[in-house]
Protein backbone atom coordinates (compact mmCIF):
# COMPACT_ATOMS: atom_id res chain seq x y z
CA UNK A 1 0.00 0.00 0.00
CA UNK A 2 1.30 3.57 -1.16
CA UNK A 3 1.78 5.85 1.97
CA UNK A 4 -0.19 8.84 2.13
CA UNK A 5 1.63 11.88 3.96
CA UNK A 6 -0.22 15.02 4.73
CA UNK A 7 1.34 18.61 5.88
CA UNK A 8 -0.82 21.17 7.07
CA UNK A 9 0.36 25.03 6.24
CA UNK A 10 -1.51 28.41 7.43
CA UNK A 11 -1.77 31.78 5.84
CA UNK A 12 -0.26 34.38 6.87
CA UNK A 13 -1.45 37.95 8.33
CA UNK A 14 1.56 40.43 8.43
CA UNK A 15 0.85 42.81 11.13
CA UNK A 16 3.50 45.94 10.45
CA UNK A 17 6.46 45.65 7.86
CA UNK A 18 4.81 46.03 4.42
CA UNK A 19 7.30 45.83 1.20
CA UNK A 20 10.53 46.02 3.75
CA UNK A 21 11.51 42.40 2.71
CA UNK A 22 12.44 43.39 -0.45
CA UNK A 23 14.51 46.40 1.07
CA UNK A 24 16.49 44.36 3.75
CA UNK A 25 14.44 45.68 6.54
CA UNK A 26 12.23 43.88 9.42
CA UNK A 27 9.02 42.19 9.06
CA UNK A 28 6.28 40.83 11.90
CA UNK A 29 4.00 38.58 10.50
CA UNK A 30 2.08 35.92 12.05
CA UNK A 31 0.64 33.08 11.07
CA UNK A 32 -2.79 32.60 11.29
CA UNK A 33 -5.78 29.68 11.95
CA UNK A 34 -6.50 29.36 8.41
CA UNK A 35 -4.56 27.52 5.80
CA UNK A 36 -4.48 24.33 3.55
CA UNK A 37 -3.57 20.94 3.21
CA UNK A 38 -1.65 18.97 1.00
CA UNK A 39 -1.89 15.47 0.97
CA UNK A 40 1.04 13.33 -1.03
CA UNK A 41 1.60 9.58 -2.49
CA UNK A 42 4.58 8.58 -4.36
CA UNK A 43 3.46 7.19 -8.29
CA UNK A 44 5.99 5.08 -10.18
CA UNK A 45 6.13 7.62 -13.08
CA UNK A 46 7.61 10.85 -13.84
CA UNK A 47 4.85 12.94 -13.26
CA UNK A 48 3.32 15.28 -10.46
CA UNK A 49 -0.33 15.20 -10.94
CA UNK A 50 -2.38 17.84 -8.57
CA UNK A 51 -6.06 18.13 -7.63
CA UNK A 52 -7.39 21.40 -6.00
CA UNK A 53 -11.00 22.38 -5.81
CA UNK A 54 -11.91 20.05 -8.42
CA UNK A 55 -9.35 21.06 -11.20
CA UNK A 56 -6.61 18.98 -12.22
CA UNK A 57 -2.99 19.39 -13.26
CA UNK A 58 -0.70 16.79 -14.87
CA UNK A 59 3.14 17.95 -15.09
CA UNK A 60 6.49 16.68 -16.18
CA UNK A 61 9.35 16.67 -13.99
CA UNK A 62 11.33 18.47 -16.53
CA UNK A 63 8.59 21.19 -16.46
CA UNK A 64 10.44 24.43 -17.24
CA UNK A 65 9.34 28.64 -16.96
CA UNK A 66 6.49 29.71 -19.38
CA UNK A 67 4.86 26.33 -19.74
CA UNK A 68 2.15 26.46 -17.01
CA UNK A 69 -0.18 29.51 -15.99
CA UNK A 70 -2.62 29.62 -13.47
CA UNK A 71 -2.74 28.56 -10.04
CA UNK A 72 -1.02 25.07 -11.30
CA UNK A 73 2.14 27.14 -12.10
CA UNK A 74 2.56 27.27 -8.73
CA UNK A 75 2.63 23.76 -8.00
CA UNK A 76 5.20 23.58 -11.33
CA UNK A 77 7.12 26.48 -9.58
CA UNK A 78 7.90 23.96 -6.75
CA UNK A 79 8.76 20.99 -9.18
CA UNK A 80 10.95 22.87 -11.21
CA UNK A 81 13.21 25.31 -8.20
CA UNK A 82 13.32 22.37 -6.68
CA UNK A 83 15.60 20.34 -9.24
CA UNK A 84 17.10 23.75 -10.06
CA UNK A 85 18.28 23.83 -6.19
CA UNK A 86 20.06 20.36 -6.48
CA UNK A 87 17.32 18.36 -5.04
CA UNK A 88 15.61 15.13 -6.46
CA UNK A 89 12.01 15.04 -6.81
CA UNK A 90 10.00 12.22 -8.21
CA UNK A 91 6.75 11.24 -9.63
CA UNK A 92 3.65 12.15 -7.27
CA UNK A 93 0.21 12.74 -6.81
CA UNK A 94 -0.82 15.79 -4.59
CA UNK A 95 -4.23 16.85 -3.65
CA UNK A 96 -4.63 20.53 -2.41
CA UNK A 97 -7.53 21.43 -0.44
CA UNK A 98 -7.50 25.25 0.36
CA UNK A 99 -9.49 27.53 3.23
CA UNK A 100 -7.17 30.90 1.95
CA UNK A 101 -8.83 33.02 -0.68
CA UNK A 102 -6.83 33.70 -3.61
CA UNK A 103 -4.92 37.00 -4.13
CA UNK A 104 -6.58 38.20 -0.76
CA UNK A 105 -3.29 39.27 1.12
CA UNK A 106 -3.00 36.22 2.85
CA UNK A 107 0.28 34.27 1.53
CA UNK A 108 -2.16 31.69 -0.43
CA UNK A 109 0.89 31.61 -2.86
CA UNK A 110 3.55 31.01 -0.40
CA UNK A 111 1.33 28.42 1.79
CA UNK A 112 1.05 26.11 -1.71
CA UNK A 113 4.81 26.50 -3.18
CA UNK A 114 5.77 25.60 0.63
CA UNK A 115 3.42 22.74 1.21
CA UNK A 116 4.05 21.55 -2.25
CA UNK A 117 7.61 21.75 -2.00
CA UNK A 118 7.67 20.16 2.01
CA UNK A 119 5.67 17.45 0.09
CA UNK A 120 7.88 16.35 -3.02
CA UNK A 121 11.36 17.04 -0.97
CA UNK A 122 9.60 14.63 1.37
CA UNK A 123 8.69 12.29 -1.34
CA UNK A 124 11.60 11.85 -2.88
CA UNK A 125 13.49 11.03 0.47
CA UNK A 126 15.43 14.22 0.94
CA UNK A 127 13.54 16.43 3.93
CA UNK A 128 14.97 19.72 3.70
CA UNK A 129 15.08 22.45 6.63
CA UNK A 130 12.61 25.24 6.44
CA UNK A 131 15.23 27.75 5.52
CA UNK A 132 15.74 25.86 2.61
CA UNK A 133 11.73 25.13 1.98
CA UNK A 134 11.24 29.16 1.85
CA UNK A 135 13.86 29.91 -0.24
CA UNK A 136 12.77 27.31 -3.05
CA UNK A 137 9.20 28.37 -2.68
CA UNK A 138 10.28 31.74 -3.14
CA UNK A 139 12.51 30.93 -6.32
CA UNK A 140 9.42 29.06 -7.45
CA UNK A 141 7.27 32.39 -7.11
CA UNK A 142 10.00 34.73 -8.49
CA UNK A 143 11.67 33.26 -11.43
CA UNK A 144 9.38 30.24 -12.52
CA UNK A 145 5.46 32.02 -11.69
CA UNK A 146 7.66 35.82 -12.25
CA UNK A 147 6.41 37.09 -9.11
CA UNK A 148 9.79 38.68 -7.85
CA UNK A 149 8.33 38.42 -3.83
CA UNK A 150 10.38 38.48 -1.05
CA UNK A 151 10.69 35.76 1.52
CA UNK A 152 8.90 36.56 4.07
CA UNK A 153 5.72 35.15 3.51
CA UNK A 154 7.67 31.78 3.27
CA UNK A 155 9.69 32.09 6.28
CA UNK A 156 6.08 33.02 8.42
CA UNK A 157 4.02 30.07 6.85
CA UNK A 158 6.98 27.65 8.25
CA UNK A 159 8.47 28.73 11.21
CA UNK A 160 5.81 31.00 13.39
CA UNK A 161 4.71 29.65 16.84
CA UNK A 162 0.96 29.63 18.49
CA UNK A 163 0.47 33.16 19.76
CA UNK A 164 3.48 34.59 18.90
CA UNK A 165 4.32 37.04 15.69
CA UNK A 166 7.54 36.32 14.15
CA UNK A 167 10.15 39.42 13.62
CA UNK A 168 12.59 38.82 10.39
CA UNK A 169 15.38 40.75 9.96
CA UNK A 170 15.96 40.56 5.95
CA UNK A 171 19.55 42.12 5.67
CA UNK A 172 21.32 38.26 6.33
CA UNK A 173 20.87 35.42 3.77
CA UNK A 174 19.51 33.64 4.92
CA UNK A 175 17.56 35.98 7.14
CA UNK A 176 17.58 35.55 11.05
CA UNK A 177 14.13 35.24 12.91
CA UNK A 178 12.89 35.79 16.47
CA UNK A 179 9.28 35.31 18.85
CA UNK A 180 7.68 38.25 19.90
CA UNK A 181 4.63 37.32 22.10
CA UNK A 182 1.42 38.58 20.81
CA UNK A 183 -2.20 37.30 22.50
CA UNK A 184 -4.68 40.36 21.65
CA UNK A 185 -7.05 38.23 23.80
CA UNK A 186 -5.56 38.28 27.28
CA UNK A 187 -6.00 42.07 26.62
CA UNK A 188 -9.71 41.84 24.96
CA UNK A 189 -8.97 42.44 22.18
CA UNK A 190 -9.11 40.60 18.74
CA UNK A 191 -7.31 40.73 14.99
CA UNK A 192 -9.67 40.76 12.63
CA UNK A 193 -8.89 40.10 8.90
CA UNK A 194 -11.44 42.09 6.65
CA UNK A 195 -11.11 40.78 3.19
CA UNK A 196 -12.79 43.35 0.89
CA UNK A 197 -12.70 40.26 -2.06
CA UNK A 198 -10.44 42.69 -4.56
CA UNK A 199 -8.32 40.41 -5.32
CA UNK A 200 -4.57 41.26 -6.83
CA UNK A 201 -2.07 39.78 -8.85
CA UNK A 202 0.99 40.30 -7.54
CA UNK A 203 3.14 39.08 -11.11
CA UNK A 204 1.03 41.68 -13.06
CA UNK A 205 3.49 44.43 -12.93
CA UNK A 206 2.56 47.18 -10.11
CA UNK A 207 4.55 45.08 -7.36
CA UNK A 208 7.62 44.57 -9.76
CA UNK A 209 7.26 48.47 -10.34
CA UNK A 210 8.07 49.13 -6.53
CA UNK A 211 10.95 47.00 -6.17
CA UNK A 212 12.28 48.81 -9.22
CA UNK A 213 11.94 51.95 -7.71
CA UNK A 214 13.31 50.96 -4.37
CA UNK A 215 16.02 49.73 -6.55
CA UNK A 216 16.00 52.87 -8.09
CA UNK A 217 16.61 54.67 -4.83
CA UNK A 218 18.81 52.58 -3.85
CA UNK A 219 21.47 53.28 -6.51
CA UNK A 220 21.27 56.63 -6.79
CA UNK A 221 21.93 56.50 -3.05
CA UNK A 222 24.74 54.25 -2.65
CA UNK A 223 23.29 51.66 -1.10
CA UNK A 224 22.53 48.13 -1.08
CA UNK A 225 19.35 47.93 0.97
CA UNK A 226 16.99 50.85 1.23
CA UNK A 227 16.10 50.11 4.78
CA UNK A 228 19.81 51.37 6.41
CA UNK A 229 18.84 54.82 4.75
CA UNK A 230 19.37 57.46 7.01
CA UNK A 231 16.56 60.10 7.71
CA UNK A 232 18.11 62.52 5.44
CA UNK A 233 18.47 60.48 2.36
CA UNK A 234 14.78 62.12 0.98
CA UNK A 235 16.50 65.21 0.31
CA UNK A 236 19.50 63.58 -1.35
CA UNK A 237 16.90 62.36 -4.34
CA UNK A 238 15.30 64.63 -6.93
CA UNK A 239 12.56 62.14 -8.22
CA UNK A 240 9.26 62.69 -6.15
CA UNK A 241 8.29 59.48 -6.64
CA UNK A 242 11.42 57.67 -5.21
CA UNK A 243 11.49 60.42 -1.96
CA UNK A 244 7.94 58.93 -1.44
CA UNK A 245 9.06 55.12 -2.18
CA UNK A 246 11.84 56.17 0.39
CA UNK A 247 10.63 57.68 3.30
CA UNK A 248 7.98 54.99 3.33
CA UNK A 249 10.69 52.23 3.64
CA UNK A 250 12.42 54.70 6.08
CA UNK A 251 9.55 55.36 8.14
CA UNK A 252 8.17 51.68 7.90
CA UNK A 253 11.27 50.26 9.58
CA UNK A 254 10.86 52.76 12.19
CA UNK A 255 7.25 51.80 12.51
CA UNK A 256 8.29 47.92 13.13
CA UNK A 257 10.65 48.42 15.75
CA UNK A 258 7.84 50.63 18.01
CA UNK A 259 5.16 47.50 17.25
CA UNK A 260 7.80 45.50 18.87
CA UNK A 261 8.52 47.09 21.61
CA UNK A 262 4.49 48.01 22.02
CA UNK A 263 3.58 44.66 21.90
CA UNK A 264 6.78 44.02 24.78
CA UNK A 265 5.05 46.24 27.20
CA UNK A 266 1.57 45.81 26.48
CA UNK A 267 0.96 49.23 25.12
CA UNK A 268 -2.03 48.09 22.76
CA UNK A 269 -3.24 51.82 21.82
CA UNK A 270 0.21 52.91 21.09
CA UNK A 271 0.12 49.30 18.44
CA UNK A 272 -3.33 50.73 16.99
CA UNK A 273 -1.76 54.06 16.10
CA UNK A 274 1.54 52.49 14.64
CA UNK A 275 -1.08 50.33 12.69
CA UNK A 276 -2.98 53.54 11.06
CA UNK A 277 0.33 55.06 10.40
CA UNK A 278 1.38 52.53 8.35
CA UNK A 279 -1.63 52.04 6.34
CA UNK A 280 -1.11 56.01 5.27
CA UNK A 281 2.08 55.59 4.42
CA UNK A 282 1.19 52.50 2.27
CA UNK A 283 -1.77 54.84 0.52
CA UNK A 284 -0.07 58.43 0.11
CA UNK A 285 3.58 57.30 0.27
CA UNK A 286 4.27 53.74 -1.75
CA UNK A 287 0.64 54.03 -3.48
CA UNK A 288 -0.52 50.60 -3.39
CA UNK A 289 -4.11 50.60 -1.43
CA UNK A 290 -7.34 51.32 -3.60
CA UNK A 291 -10.85 52.91 -2.52
CA UNK A 292 -11.86 49.30 -0.48
CA UNK A 293 -8.77 49.29 1.63
CA UNK A 294 -9.27 52.65 2.55
CA UNK A 295 -12.93 52.51 3.30
CA UNK A 296 -12.34 49.86 5.27
CA UNK A 297 -9.10 51.21 7.44
CA UNK A 298 -11.74 54.39 8.05
CA UNK A 299 -14.91 52.34 8.91
CA UNK A 300 -12.78 50.03 11.34
CA UNK A 301 -11.31 52.82 13.01
CA UNK A 302 -14.57 54.74 13.15
CA UNK A 303 -16.28 51.90 14.96
CA UNK A 304 -13.47 50.94 17.65
CA UNK A 305 -10.57 49.69 16.03
CA UNK A 306 -7.50 50.88 17.90
CA UNK A 307 -5.81 50.51 14.44
CA UNK A 308 -5.61 49.10 11.19
CA UNK A 309 -4.01 49.18 7.89
CA UNK A 310 -3.70 47.15 4.76
CA UNK A 311 -1.48 44.11 4.74
CA UNK A 312 0.02 42.22 1.77
CA UNK A 313 1.78 43.52 -1.27
CA UNK A 314 -1.65 45.92 -1.41
CA UNK A 315 -3.77 47.17 -4.85
CA UNK A 316 -6.65 44.80 -2.92
CA UNK A 317 -6.55 41.97 -0.60
CA UNK A 318 -7.37 42.49 3.07
CA UNK A 319 -7.22 45.20 5.83
CA UNK A 320 -5.86 43.89 9.81
CA UNK A 321 -7.72 45.64 12.21
CA UNK A 322 -6.76 45.43 16.17
CA UNK A 323 -10.58 46.00 17.68
CA UNK A 324 -11.70 45.00 21.26
CA UNK A 325 -13.10 42.46 21.29
CA UNK A 326 -16.48 43.60 22.16
CA UNK A 327 -16.73 45.63 19.18
CA UNK A 328 -15.67 43.46 16.40
CA UNK A 329 -19.50 42.32 15.73
CA UNK A 330 -20.59 46.05 15.03
CA UNK A 331 -17.26 46.61 13.17
CA UNK A 332 -17.79 44.00 10.85
CA UNK A 333 -21.27 44.76 9.98
CA UNK A 334 -20.31 48.51 9.17
CA UNK A 335 -18.24 47.99 7.08
CA UNK A 336 -20.43 44.51 5.57
CA UNK A 337 -23.55 47.43 4.94
CA UNK A 338 -20.99 50.40 3.64
CA UNK A 339 -19.92 48.01 0.89
CA UNK A 340 -23.25 47.21 0.03
CA UNK A 341 -24.57 50.22 -0.03
CA UNK A 342 -21.71 51.35 -2.43
CA UNK A 343 -22.80 48.32 -4.30
CA UNK A 344 -19.58 46.86 -3.88
CA UNK A 345 -18.65 42.79 -3.31
CA UNK A 346 -19.39 41.97 -0.19
CA UNK A 347 -16.50 41.79 2.23
CA UNK A 348 -15.26 38.99 4.22
CA UNK A 349 -14.48 39.89 7.97
CA UNK A 350 -13.34 37.24 9.90
CA UNK A 351 -11.05 37.54 13.66
CA UNK A 352 -7.57 35.05 13.08
CA UNK A 353 -5.51 34.02 15.78
CA UNK A 354 -1.58 33.87 15.93
CA UNK A 355 -0.78 30.19 14.87
CA UNK A 356 1.75 27.80 14.60
CA UNK A 357 3.56 27.13 10.90
CA UNK A 358 3.55 24.14 8.58
CA UNK A 359 3.57 20.87 10.05
CA UNK A 360 2.68 16.98 9.23
CA UNK A 361 0.42 15.09 10.33
CA UNK A 362 -3.11 14.05 10.17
Amino acid sequence: MVEIKQWHVPGRVNLIGEHLDHNGGPTLPFAIDRGLTVKARRRDDDRVAVWSGGERADLRLTVAPGEVEGWAAYVAGAVWALQQSGHRVVGTDLVVESRLPRGAGLASSAALTCGVTLALADTAGDPLDPHTVAAVAQRAETDFVGAPVGRMDQLAVLLAQAGHALLIDHRPDPPTTSDVELDPAAAGLALAVIDTRVHHDLAAGEYAARREECAAACAELGLEHLSTAPVDAVFRLDDPVLVRRTRHVITETTRVRGAVQALRTGAWEQLGTILTSSHASLRDDFEVSCPELDLAVKLAIEHGALGARLTGGGFGGSVIALVPTDRAAAMAAAVIEAFVARRWTEPVVAPVRPSAGARLGP
